[in-house]
């Protein structure tokens, strides 16, 4: 999952300031983590610990109250809201990476993607955007070709996976729909070369960066199996001890 995380960080810094091209700087200081990483986290801890979903979720994103959460996903954490709230958004597929990892069953991990999401994303789109990423990131480990993704994903989910990034990248505007971002996100990897690569291409989509990178950044991880050493020793300098842990046991238990 810390190519979730990468992917998150990288991205984070062009959220609101989004480039169309491939050529930027990796990190830098405005790099940091957000919302994406912090619900990661939780459910990767959900994982090793046995614990439910919406527990750990509340649980971290309280303990890091201004990582860029949307305002219904708000009152959710405190308490406002107290039900799921029929959201279509991608916080679903953001943060369901630990999953697509963790199983070695398709029926298991459809299975709990969906109750990861549903917890808050309990609208159909919102559950189709966490299976798809969760179902990608699992097929890719099971070293599923990239045709062969492409035709689960298609098949069972719907998305239109048939666009090129050169046509997306021009008129694609902020949409944090998992319908406007998880196919998009899919198709970054799709056309990628290595995961770097993969990351670039996400950012230069534009919209929502961070999140479409992160999406990108676990099924990239999955697929090549590697990540720039580089890259993950930058990513730790900006993580706080107690994600590089749990990231540390959540290796130990699942590899891929």
């Amino acid at each position: 999952m810390i190519g979730a995380i990468i992917g998150d960080i990288i991205g984070s810094r062009f959220e609101k300031n989004n480039v169309k091209h491939k050529h930027f700087e990796l990190f830098t200081k405005q790099s940091r983590f957000t919302d994406d990483t912090v619900l990661t986290i939780a459910i990767a801890d959900s994982l090793l610990s046995a614990g439910d979903y919406e527990s750990n979720v509340k649980k971290y994103g309280r303990r890091y109250p201004f990582a860029g959460y949307g305002k219904t996903f708000k009152k959710w954490l405190v308490g406002i809201i107290q039900e799921p709230y029929n959201s279509w958004g991608n916080g679903s597929a953001m943060r369901v990476s630990p999953i697509g990892f963790a199983y070695n069953d398709e029926r298991l991990v459809l299975g709990e993607a969906k109750k990861s999401a549903e917890i808050t994303h309990n609208h159909e789109e919102g559950i189709k955007g966490a299976q798809a990423i969760a179902m990608s990131i699992f097929l890719a480990r099971k070293n599923k070709s990239k045709q062969e993704i492409k035709e689960y994903i298609e098949i069972n989910f719907g998305y239109n996976l048939n666009r090129k990034i050169d046509e997306i990248r021009p008129n694609y505007k902020f949409d944090v729909s998992c319908q406007g971002s998880v196919p998009e996100s899919i198709i970054a990897f799709m056309e990628s070369e290595n995961f770097e690569d993969a990351i670039r291409i996400a950012v230069s989509i534009g919209g929502d960066s961070d999140t479409i990178a992160c999406m990108t950044g676990a099924i990239s991880q999955a697929y090549y199996k590697q990540i720039p050493e580089e890259m993950i020793e930058k990513t730790n300098k900006i993580l706080p001890q107690k994600f590089k842990l749990i990231i540390e046991k959540f290796n130990q238990r699942y590899s891929l």
